[in-house]
């Protein structure tokens, strides 16, 4: 009768890497102590001090998300190659690893959702709940009717340089923060009228109703796409926020950073 490292060995083997997600320092020890093998960590800080580290700004609850977020960054450094086989070890029952994951690389499934949080100036959890806002409002709509949106997050000051208001400024002397139940409900509501709403690094909502007004020369977006997304991606281009837009035609939510438009989400698919 096979044993368990008979019926388990697969998962291990010709693995190209062993990816350790927040691993306590004995644990990576134990690995890095094995000879000719691979060992990639991923994690919110690199306390077990690894040579190699993929730093990870969010900390997903989801496993799936956790593994897909931690491999885009390792490609996108090319720590990992297209086609690599990785023995993936994090945690899902407990706060120590428990659960092993046999995972091939795939360059062709990068997201961009990794440049989007990563080395971005506002923190990465205001970005993570204003992306979930323009998805639920892609879903939801307003009072059933598609809308469309345009948030601006990060760089306030810059943004509100390169802009001028279209009305009354309602968050003009308030103290409100975005990932707020009741803000949420405020914000979609205000997603009816036009212009931008632009958001501090640290999720203040620092004015809605904003009209962008950086030069669009050489900015490079998709064919259909309208005014919304074009004075996104030149915002972006012109200063360190990242713009993430709602289409009102086509529901699909986009984010921008550096000028380019690095992901597009359907949310009725999220």
């Amino acid at each position: 009768m096979d044993g368990l490292d008979d019926v388990f060995g697969d998962i291990f083997s010709g693995v190209d890497a062993v990816v350790l997600f927040g691993p306590s320092g004995s644990y990576y020890e134990r690995f890095s102590s094995v000879d000719e093998l691979d060992v990639i960590v991923v994690g919110t800080e690199n306390v077990v001090s690894a040579e190699t580290f993929v730093e990870l700004p969010l900390e997903f609850e989801d496993v799936a998300e956790r593994i897909s977020f931690g491999l885009e960054g390792a490609l996108q450094q090319d720590i990992i190659e297209d086609g690599d086989v990785l023995a993936c070890a994090t945690s899902v029952f407990s706060d120590s690893i428990d659960t092993v994951s046999r995972v091939r690389a795939d360059a062709d499934s990068k997201t961009g959702i990794y440049d989007l949080f990563s080395r971005s100036r506002a923190d990465p959890e205001v970005i993570k709940a204003v992306l979930e806002l323009a998805i639920e409002l892609g879903k939801k709509g307003q009072k059933g009717k598609p809308v469309g949106a345009l948030f601006v997050v990060g760089d306030a000051g810059k943004v509100m340089n390169k802009s001028r208001p279209l009305s009354y400024n309602p968050f003009e002397k308030s103290h409100v923060h975005v990932g707020d139940p009741i803000v949420s409900v405020m914000l979609k509501e205000f997603s009816r009228l036009d212009g931008a709403f632009v958001i501090s690094d640290s999720g203040k909502i620092v004015s809605a109703y904003r009209y962008l007004e950086p030069s669009a020369e050489g900015v490079d977006i998709p064919k259909g796409l309208g005014a919304r997304h074009m004075a996104g991606g030149a915002i972006t281009r012109d200063t360190n926020a990242i713009a993430i837009a709602l289409s009102e035609s086509d529901g699909m939510v986009r984010a921008f950073k550096g000028g380019e438009l690095l992901i597009e989400v359907d949310p009725e698919a999220y």
